[in-house]
């Protein structure tokens, strides 16, 4: 079933942030940034390993600033699923893959369908489709306006809301994705690591995976992520709401509820 909140996208830009999906022959080309000490699982563990979907890693394995750890095996993030082989699917049921969260505007998913493994739910929250043209137009470069925008535009609060709400209350694991799983999907995980009390160094080091895992050089925004793309949307989030909690309360509107929820799911 899809939770369609079917927001209008704007072709031109959509192909432009399909353009930046790379290819599986590019990915471990460049090494990984260094760990910080709250690192608990290495890159070739928390890769997902799969054939067909770049990017596929485990969300988890980082200790909390209060001394917990997040539990893996529970969420998983990506690029999009319309190439995934049928070992891909079988590997990520064997997960327990209840929820796939895909994070791509309308247009993007007309051209590059989800194949969903068996027995998972797939919703739709798409993060940018109701931006301003004005405002996607600026969004090509994946720099720091379209990390402004996961802050600020229309429906994005609701659609990165949606995704930890899944991930709290779901029977199973949740895999989001948006095109690259790099830009949609960096905010999301940023955000819940944030939340889960995760420190914003190691935060900014499973960000910056994504260039190891897309073989994408430090300083290629198309292909990879830059870190003051990520800061752009931390500091966005201040100037929005005066702070993360406030972002967190205010913008995405989770309960306390939802917090407690989310944080005695993925704390060990």
């Amino acid at each position: 079933m899809l939770r369609n909140r079917a927001f209008q996208a704007v072709a031109a830009i959509t192909v432009g942030l399909s353009a930046t999906a790379g290819s599986m022959g590019t990915a471990l080309a460049v090494d990984p940034p260094a760990a910080t000490s709250s690192v608990v699982v290495d890159t070739d563990s928390r890769s997902l390993h799969l054939q067909g979907v770049l990017n596929a890693r485990d969300a988890g394995g980082y200790r909390t600033t209060d001394g917990h750890s997040v539990r893996t095996g529970l969420v998983y993030r990506s690029g999009d699923l319309s190439k995934a082989t049928d070992a891909d699917l079988a590997d990520l049921t064997g997960r327990e893959v209840k929820v796939v969260d895909d994070l791509r505007t309308s247009f993007e998913r007309a051209m590059s369908p989800d194949r969903v493994p068996a027995g998972a739910q797939e919703n739709v929250d798409d993060i940018i489709g109701q931006a301003p043209p004005q405002v996607l137009a600026s969004t090509l470069s994946a720099g720091s306006d379209l990390y402004r925008a996961f802050i600020t535009a229309p429906g994005a609060n609701d659609g990165f809301a949606n995704v930890l709400r899944d991930i709290a209350y779901s029977d199973g694991s949740v895999l989001f994705h948006c095109t690259a799983g790099k830009d949609r999907t960096g905010w999301t995980a940023a955000v819940l690591l944030t939340i889960l009390g995760v420190d914003r160094d190691t935060v900014m080091y499973d960000y910056l995976l994504s260039n190891y895992y897309r073989g994408a050089s430090e300083n290629d925004a198309l292909n990879g992520v830059v870190a003051s793309a990520l800061d752009a949307s931390f500091d966005q989030v201040d100037k929005s709401y005066g702070s993360f909690d406030n972002y967190v309360r205010d913008g995405l509107q989770l309960t306390d509820g939802d917090i407690t929820a989310l944080k005695s799911k993925l704390l060990a």
